[in-house]
């Protein structure tokens, strides 16, 4: 069986390069580009993020990537998003009182977490939806976060025609949204190219789907 080909959108995100060698070692032909017609042919998509939201939002412009990862979406095509590369998923970010325009792929705001201590940075658990494809046999295991902003609520109006969405819960100093899995679209809160086998097996896990 083809191993599937996954591209790694190269806007100059801090995590591209180990993000690239994580889905390799997941079992991906990985490509670290950001070619129009390399992009939209792959099997996967993969956007890492690192930083604050508004760099990544103008460095993904900057390359067109708000405009690949519409398209890729609305033909079906996979797409996987990575610690801010989740964040920007939703319709806004909101930092120090900055507030910048999302994708808008989600209803709802990234803000600053509410916790003793910040940033967030360590081994956490979660809490997935049964049924949750990204973490089939991970149910018990730890990720590795590294954020000081997330989406607090998930307020998608479900559609009657369409399976709802799959969100999993983390908690630090309250609950926020570790992953989501939305058709095509899924992302995570956390690293799993920082967060060793299970990590591993999470990215296997979106292989399996592409």
């Amino acid at each position: 069986m083809a191993r599937p080909r996954v591209v790694v959108l190269d806007y100059g995100s801090g995590n591209v390069h180990s993000a690239a060698k994580a889905v390799e070692a997941a079992g991906a032909v990985v490509e670290l580009t950001a070619d129009r017609e390399r992009v939209m042919s792959a099997d996967g998509l993969l956007v890492p993020g690192v930083g604050a939201f508004r760099a990544v939002m103008d460095a993904l412009r900057a390359v067109r990537g708000d405009e690949l990862i519409d398209r890729r979406l609305a033909g079906g095509r996979p797409v996987l998003g990575i610690c801010v590369g989740q964040q920007v998923l939703f319709e806004r970010g909101d930092e120090r009182g900055e507030v910048t325009e999302g994708l808008g792929q989600w209803p709802g705001t990234v803000s600053a977490l509410d916790a003793p201590t910040v940033p967030h940075m360590g081994w956490n658990t979660v809490d997935a939806p049964a049924g949750s494809v990204l973490f089939d046999g991970l149910h018990d295991e730890r990720f590795y976060f590294v954020h000081s902003y997330a989406a607090h609520e998930w307020t998608l109006d479900p559609h009657p025609a369409i399976p709802a969405p799959m969100v999993t819960w983390a908690e630090h100093g309250e609950r926020f949204i570790a992953a989501v899995e939305n058709g095509p679209l899924s992302s995570t809160q956390f690293h799993p190219e920082k967060s060793g086998r299970a990590g591993l097996q999470l990215l296997a896990n979106w292989l399996g789907t592409l």
